[in-house]
């Protein structure tokens, strides 16, 4: 998976083309990730501890890794993912500016 949780990626397809966000959560079996205001879909819930009310939620739903793109930390574009030995470690680096995505 070329995102991990905490980056930021900017939406390539789909609804919410264009928007931009940070990775809250990712499911690399299931090849999704979950992007901060991203995919909002309703939620219809019952009462319940948290919610004695019930309702209507509004929360984001995951959406899948090939629709969005990392942000270059340099120039703020989106970019693809490379990836390079350094020190014996595997570290990831943006295609566009070579700055490296792992700090």
């Amino acid at each position: 998976m070329h995102v991990k949780k905490g980056d930021k990626v900017k939406i390539i397809t789909g609804k919410d083309k264009g928007k931009t966000g940070v990775i809250l959560a990712a499911f690399p079996k299931k090849d999704r990730v979950l992007v901060e205001g991203v995919n909002i879909v309703k939620k219809h819930t019952k009462p319940n501890q948290e919610n004695p009310q019930g309702g209507i939620i509004s929360l984001e739903a995951a959406i899948h890794v090939s629709n969005v793109m990392m942000i270059d930390p340099k120039t703020g574009e989106p970019t693809r993912v490379g990836y390079k030995i350094e020190d014996g470690k595997k570290v990831r680096v943006a295609k566009k500016s070579g700055e490296l995505l792992d700090k």
